[in-house]
């Protein structure tokens, strides 16, 4: 099924020039560095061809990197292994100029540097061996710069081969063209003739499991996989089989399942088009150690806003601001689609411009080194997909703390509650919680856990901590949760965080800010263990409250008292869901402090008041 559609999308992109798919005899290659030689064959430069991104981190601030610039190259990916396998015009350092950037250990360095050597002369061998039958001047004047070339004239260049030559490949381009050498018309004349002579290898054929087509069967799943975190950087393999186990009635490597080279080079290229070609940008999602590819049948709206939504790119206004000026189409694209959520979404896709019965595609992949592991594999309808994206958040929405908050947090937001650092993310929970929010199934509990440690751990609780807890109750324990306080709600758990944070914020109004107040000292042990606690922080709270004056003590203690008077006593320890929504009483209570109204003077006097009156009646 995933080969299938993947070999669809082939056929849909191959058409459109943004993608700049490849044809057969041609792959797309990470292209960092180029040599710009004179017509005669002398070197020019050597010079940074690599694109400027821009990425937003953890913190909202935008900075731009250097990254690989995804070029069409003749030939297919770098044969793996140690053998010595020049290509055509395009190559890494240590075979276009015998350089390779030197190791710390000087005995290792020599030998790298001897086999450089070794590598830039099969290189120099391979093209001029070729030139006569290309009978191009723009691949003679490279022919000449290899034959008067010589590799102890790369450390002039160094520093430069050292910062953007260093990983990645490089192209030649002779002046004053801009274009590439391989892009000239009477090369590329003669390497399709070569494509089509063909190896001279006989072929094994069998009815494709793809196509259905008896057709020549692809030894190797070729090209490799790029853009997957946690793969190794030439790529790696979705389907491979290397190991003499793997053998089965005398069939090795990828003919014990026979896909045609036809649909082999579709499904690849295609998913290489998603993950690291020209227009990633629309397709690929990063969230923790899972990378998404995300599509549609046919072109569509949601198609070209969905990575940049659900990927978390837009959520900092720094990003916004520069995605959004650079693509207007965009905003106005992002602006129907966020409306389409706030409404429920489902069959109001049609507002977008998209028929809601469109079938979408979700690929969830994480890398092992040279091989692919499918986290999941999502596959429905436009129309269900805004549904389930419509119920993920409306589960979520809370009152925000502070305007600046999202509105529609990224899984990778609230992936960032779940631990201290982004590193310390379990590996599995970001594939779960995709899976539970674009299948509508119940969030992991892991999620739910991680976070509830974090609060014991003295972290805030926080809008997004509140939101992911209230998701979980809401979904997994079908609990009925409003965005903000609701004083009529009875259950001990929800009055105890109201009541904490009343006590909390009692301290505060008297004493200000301490070093270690009610919070860091007793949060923890209080939503699980109230009994144990309640009874000695409501004396601290006698000599706090005393310290105020006025209406406020007074609007203070009807609050605590109209919190207090529903509970029978402490409970001993409170369940996991208790402690959820223990956390969500603390936030609203919290939030009911400190939102301003048009009638409140100063603190949330009003807000005592009233909340006091409800409960009383």
């Amino acid at each position: 099924m995933i080969l299938q559609a993947l070999n669809q999308l082939f056929e849909r992109l191959a058409d459109d020039p943004a993608y700049d798919l490849p044809t057969p005899g041609h792959s797309v290659q990470r292209i960092t560095f180029c040599v710009a030689l004179n017509p005669d064959g002398s070197l020019h430069a050597i010079e940074d061809a690599r694109a400027t991104e821009s990425e937003t981190t953890k913190s909202g601030q935008v900075r731009t990197r250097q990254t690989a610039r995804p070029i069409l190259v003749p030939g297919d990916s770098k044969p793996p292994g140690q053998g010595i396998n020049p290509c055509t015009l395009w190559d890494n350092s240590a075979y276009l100029l015998g350089y390779k950037k030197p190791d710390k250990d000087p005995e290792k360095a020599a030998k790298e540097k001897a086999r450089a050597a070794l590598t830039f002369e099969a290189s120099r061998a391979h093209h001029l061996a070729i030139e006569r039958a290309i009978d191009d001047p723009a691949y003679a004047a490279v022919c000449r710069f290899l034959e008067q070339w010589t590799p102890d004239r790369a450390q002039d260049w160094s520093a430069a081969l050292d910062d953007f030559a260093a990983t990645g490949f490089g192209v030649f381009r002779v002046l004053p063209e801009r274009g590439f050498v391989h892009e000239r018309k009477a090369f590329k004349d003669w390497w399709a003739a070569q494509s089509q002579a063909g190896d001279g290898e006989e072929k094994v054929t069998a009815p494709c499991l793809v196509t259905g087509i008896e057709s020549p069967v692809a030894r190797l799943h070729d090209p490799p996989i790029k853009g997957v975190n946690g793969a190794a950087a030439g790529g790696a393999k979705l389907a491979s089989f290397e190991p003499h186990s793997f053998r089965s009635y005398s069939k090795d490597q990828s003919y014990n399942s026979p896909v045609s080279e036809r649909a082999t080079f579709q499904y690849c290229n295609a998913l290489n088009a998603l993950l690291s070609g020209p227009q990633s940008r629309r397709h690929r999602i990063t969230v923790g150690d899972t990378t998404v590819a995300f599509w549609t049948e046919r072109e569509t709206v949601a198609e070209s806003v969905f990575a940049s939504f659900f990927g978390g790119q837009l959520e900092s206004a720094e990003s916004a601001s520069v995605e959004l000026a650079e693509d207007p189409l965009l905003a106005q694209r992002l602006a129907a689609f966020l409306n389409l959520l706030r409404r429920g979404g489902g069959a109001a896709v049609e507002q977008l411009g998209d028929d809601p019965h469109t079938r979408y595609y979700i690929l969830g992949l994480s890398g092992n080194v040279t091989r692919l592991a499918v986290r999941f594999w999502q596959v429905g309808t436009l129309g269900e997909l805004f549904e389930r994206l419509s119920a993920h958040y409306e589960a979520l929405r809370l009152k925000r703390s502070f305007d600046n908050e999202p509105e529609f947090p990224s899984a990778i937001r609230l992936l960032d509650q779940t631990a201290r650092e982004r590193k310390a993310i379990s590996p599995l929970l970001s594939g779960q919680l995709l899976q539970a929010i674009l299948a509508g199934t119940a969030y992991p509990m892991a999620l739910y856990q991680s976070v509830l440690n974090r609060l014991r751990a003295n972290d805030p609780v926080n809008y997004l901590k509140a939101s992911i807890l209230k998701a979980v109750l809401v979904r997994n324990f079908q609990q009925a949760i409003p965005m903000s306080l609701d004083p009529t709600r009875t259950e001990p758990a929800y009055l105890l965080g109201r009541l904490f944070a009343a006590l909390e914020k009692t301290q505060e109004d008297a004493l200000g800010k301490v070093n270690a107040g009610i919070r860091d000292r007793f949060y923890s042990s209080a939503s699980a263990t109230p009994g144990a606690v309640f009874p000695r922080i409501l004396r601290t709270y006698q000599h706090h409250l005393a310290k105020l004056e006025g209406g406020r003590k007074v609007n203070r203690e009807r609050l605590v008292q109209a919190i207090h008077d529903p509970l029978s006593g402490y409970p001993s320890h409170l369940t996991l869901e208790q402690q959820g929504l223990f956390a969500i009483g603390y936030y609203h209570q919290r939030q009911a402090f400190f939102a301003k109204t048009a009638s409140e003077d100063e603190g949330g006097e009003a807000l005592e008041a009233e909340a006091a009156a409800t409960a009383e009646s």
